[in-house]
């Protein structure tokens, strides 16, 4: 049995609370792709973990895997896993052999490349934490992966290879003065220790194997995606995208798990109530001009600053299209509307129901982002709901929560055709209002 949780529409949708709910019913928590960037915030009982690579089901004392797909900082790893177990947890943490490994040059790089595109309209708005770069040496077939700091010569001549030309690129290219950052011995150095300690605690596995030998034994297992689907690489905004696959096929390619076993399983879209995100590009559905003191009212009720960044997020009304997108992509099979009490003690509470492209009303994103910056939104009302005490209706259920929001509720269940599994209504897991849980449909 397997559950994936996906992202529907720009990240920051609250996907490590149902993760960490929902995590209680899995044996692995695997995530699948992504990087350091990808900030989750769990909290259970009053006591907040603020993870960005740790899986979420660490918290739940299960075992979490780092698959092929993600692109690893160990420094960000190890840093997180010493600050759990200073706060009383024992983290079970396993990484992919075929995981890339994070380079300090890539950081150096990622900094000098948006720094670049800063006065151009191609600005990713990226964390600086060397993200896309390691994708990039992935594809280019020059990336030092995690199984190759387990040999010293292997390593060694991995780095021999690539950091030249990480050093004339530097120079030469963005006239950036190098440093240890670009030392061959440096590196070696620095990485061999981290490959000792991944040796010592045991912590490295080939994915695919490890997964599927827990499935042959019958395990349940949850897949993690960072992100989300409208900042996919192949399917998302592109080039305001991030820098792999956060949409369900991910799950597949980054863990070593077939197609055939994830798409037996169920896939769990993760949507917020309404619109936010971090970085450039269009938003259609944006509160801007007149609706800013609307945006900073949400922003700041619904917490919107960048777990890792700490950057104001975005705002906007919920985008319809976008979500069609989402469902049709990734073949949801349930929903989690997340955030609904943020909404409450609206005068209006609004959602983009379509596009206006030209004149034709569009009900999906357009392939292309300049296609999609050209889309007026068609808003449709819905009446406000009153703000209540959001811990007691969490008590008790689906008809304590007010009437309105369930009509903006039906409303999305309806539009999406896919049913609705849970309602988040705060950031605590017991502040979810559970419908269905994904493990129990095959019991």
């Amino acid at each position: 049995m397997t559950v994936t949780i996906v992202g529907s529409q720009l990240g920051d949708e609250g996907k490590g609370a149902l993760v960490d709910l929902w995590g209680g019913g899995a044996d692995v928590v695997a995530r699948y792709q992504g990087g350091d960037n990808a900030g989750h915030t769990v909290v259970e009982d009053g006591d907040e973990y603020k993870l960005s690579l740790v899986p979420s089901g660490a918290v739940r004392d299960k075992i979490g895997v780092l698959g092929n797909g993600c692109v690893i900082n160990l420094k960000t790893l190890f840093s997180e896993i010493d600050d759990l177990r200073e706060r009383g947890l024992t983290p079970d943490v396993r990484v992919a052999r075929r995981a890339h490994v994070i380079m300090p040059y890539h950081r150096v790089l990622d900094g000098i490349e948006e720094d670049a595109k800063s006065d151009s309209d191609l600005e990713a708005g990226t964390t600086g934490r060397g993200i896309g770069p390691t994708y990039e040496d992935k594809v280019g077939r020059r990336g030092v992966r995690v199984g190759d700091l387990l040999d010293p010569s292997v390593l060694r001549d991995r780095l021999e290879y690539v950091v030249p030309q990480k050093r004339a690129l530097a120079e030469n290219i963005f006239g950036v003065d190098t440093s240890e950052a670009f030392d061959v011995e440096s590196l070696f150095s620095e990485y061999r220790q981290l490959g000792k300690r991944l040796t010592e605690e045991d912590m490295t596995v080939n994915a695919g194997e490890f997964l599927n030998e827990h499935l042959n034994h019958d395990s349940t297992i949850l897949f993690e995606g960072a992100q989300g689907t409208s900042i996919d690489i192949d399917h998302g905004i592109y080039p305001y995208v991030t820098s792999s696959n956060p949409t369900a096929g991910g799950a597949a390619t980054g863990t070593g798990i077939s197609p055939t076993v994830i798409g037996q399983g169920e896939v769990v879209g993760i949507i917020k109530a309404y619109l936010s995100r971090v970085g450039t590009g269009p938003l259609p559905t944006e509160l801007t001009g007149t609706d800013e003191a609307l945006a900073d009212h949400i922003r700041e009720k619904g917490g919107e600053f960048g777990t890792v960044t700490g950057r104001p997020r975005r705002i906007g009304w919920l985008d319809i299209p976008m979500l069609r997108h989402a469902t049709r992509s990734n073949g949801f099979t349930g929903l989690v509307i997340n955030h609904i009490d943020v909404l409450a003690g609206l005068d209006e509470v609004c959602v983009g129901h379509s596009y206006d492209l030209n004149g034709e009303e569009q009900f999906t994103i357009p392939a292309t982002t300049e296609r999609w910056a050209e889309c007026e939104p068609n808003l449709r009302s819905f009446d406000p709901w009153d703000s209540v005490a959001w811990s007691d209706v969490a008590t008790e259920g689906y008809e304590a929560i007010p009437a309105n929001a369930q009509q903006y509720l039906e409303y999305l269940t309806n539009e999406l055709d896919t049913p609705i599994y849970a309602i988040g209504v705060g950031p605590d897991r017991a502040e979810t209002i559970e419908l269905v849980n994904p493990f129990d449909i095959d019991a």
